[in-house]
């Protein structure tokens, strides 16, 4: 279902750099969001109730993490980083506030990201029970959420890439 994660030690330390880099790297993180948006549009058409939500939490939850290292922010890379590059790092990071870049993604923390959305998610699964029409509609909710949720990660993860690499050496 997922790819299978590289082994963490074979990640490199680098940052995107220049302005050409982040914006590539962002470019290919929102694609990431729209695939695993799509995904989660597709687990929500199925009629079992509390299936998308699990999918869904899971999906986000490694999606935050290929985002994190894509843009050379996972806590790993974080940690590797240059003692001033990694102090802009954390500055940046904590100025954006609740923000999952550079943290260890868990269920828990995946979880009180999407309760901060619970409207549009009681809406999802309440859809549901209107058969059909309301499987489209659960779906069309599910990418829209998913979708807003992903492209607001790779934003952060723009912002705090930028503040890095324009911190005095």
């Amino acid at each position: 279902m997922f790819k299978k994660r590289k082994d963490k030690s074979e990640e490199p330390a680098l940052l995107p750099v220049s302005g050409d880099d982040i914006e590539r790297v962002r470019e290919r993180c929102r694609g990431i969001v729209r695939k695993r948006a799509a995904f989660s549009a597709g687990v929500s058409v199925i009629p079992v109730p509390g299936v998308d939500v699990v999918a869904d939490l899971s999906s986000f939850a490694v999606m935050v993490e290929e985002i994190n290292r894509a843009f050379g922010l996972s806590p790993e890379q974080i940690d590797r980083l240059q003692p001033h590059m990694r102090i802009a790092a954390y500055q940046a990071v904590a100025a954006l506030g609740g923000t999952l870049v550079g943290k260890i993604v868990t269920k828990e923390l995946v979880l009180k990201l999407l309760r901060k959305s619970g409207a549009k998610l009681a809406a999802k699964s309440t859809a549901k029970i209107v058969p059909l029409a309301g499987q489209v509609a659960s779906a069309v909710l599910g990418f829209a959420l998913f979708r807003q949720m992903g492209y607001q990660h790779v934003e952060a993860c723009t912002r705090v890439a930028r503040e890095v690499a324009a911190a005095p050496a």
